[in-house]
């Protein structure tokens, strides 16, 4: 899980200020959590929570997504799910925006099989984005996390988000020049998860994901669930992203990780 906010903190300062470079500092003061963790961390606060016997994952999921993140009002929610979590009667609103891939890592952890990741992403995903795009682009995320994480080589992943997913034909280099800002699944997990296939370890994951500009946050937070599980995380980042957490976020991850462990480089 600490692969998604590492990604998102990183991503905060050049989300607005995009930097076409491998070449920057991880973290600097002019960093922060954004949505993407917060909303990343309620989605492990209900698949902690939820009973798989009741099936009531989705029920969960808009109790733990308003509970913790109306205490976030300010952290960058967009306009539509904003409104969607200060309401008494949150319905989806047929969403392909990319919040769905950006929260939904927890699952490839939970998860017992593929049928299961696929599963708990639609549960996840489709209280706010029940769009085709926002579900898949979700679903591509959760399945690319479980098969890192259960020792899938990079040519595996790759030939399954190939073959179910997104074609991904094209490279970092090729698109760099005139990749730009862009909210939705369908043109942020594919840059995404390419970030991941061209990489050599977490740290350059992440490096990859901020240059190719975009909506960096995001985007890198996709980036960094996906690495982490695959290369694991240098424990010198780990604690230098703790370090921008509050203490509910920091008690929702260690809950979380105690649970379902985290992976260390």
């Amino acid at each position: 899980m600490i692969g998604a906010i590492i990604g998102d903190i990183v991503g905060s300062r050049f989300e607005w200020n995009n930097h076409k470079s491998k070449d920057f500092d991880l973290f600097t003061q002019k960093c922060f959590f954004t949505d993407d963790s917060v909303m990343s961390l309620a989605v492990c606060d209900a698949l902690m929570k939820y009973s798989r016997d009741n099936d009531n994952l989705s029920e969960q999921v808009v109790s733990s997504m308003q509970n913790i993140g109306r205490h976030y009002p300010d952290c960058g929610y967009g306009g539509s799910f904003l409104h969607w979590m200060f309401s008494d009667t949150p319905k989806p609103y047929n969403s392909y925006g990319n919040g769905a891939a950006m929260r939904v890592s927890g699952c490839g952890y939970v998860a017992r099989n593929l049928d299961e990741v696929i599963q708990l992403s639609r549960a996840v995903s489709e209280v706010t984005h029940n769009h085709p795009e926002g579900l898949k682009g979700a679903e591509a995320v959760a399945v690319a996390v479980f098969l890192a994480r259960t020792g899938k080589s990079l040519t595996e992943i790759y030939d399954c988000i190939t073959n179910n997913y997104y074609p991904l034909a094209f490279t970092l280099d090729g698109i760099r020049e005139t990749y730009s800002f862009n909210e939705t699944c369908q043109d942020t997990v594919p840059q995404a998860l390419e970030a991941f296939f061209e990489s050599t370890g977490f740290e350059d994951a992440i490096r990859n994901a901020i240059s190719v500009g975009g909506d960096s946050d995001t985007l890198a937070a996709i980036t960094g669930s996906v690495a982490e599980a695959y290369y694991g995380v240098p424990v010198s980042i780990r604690e230098q992203a703790l370090s921008f957490l509050d203490e509910r976020l920091l008690t929702l991850l260690t809950d979380f990780e105690n649970r379902y462990p985290a992976k260390n480089e």
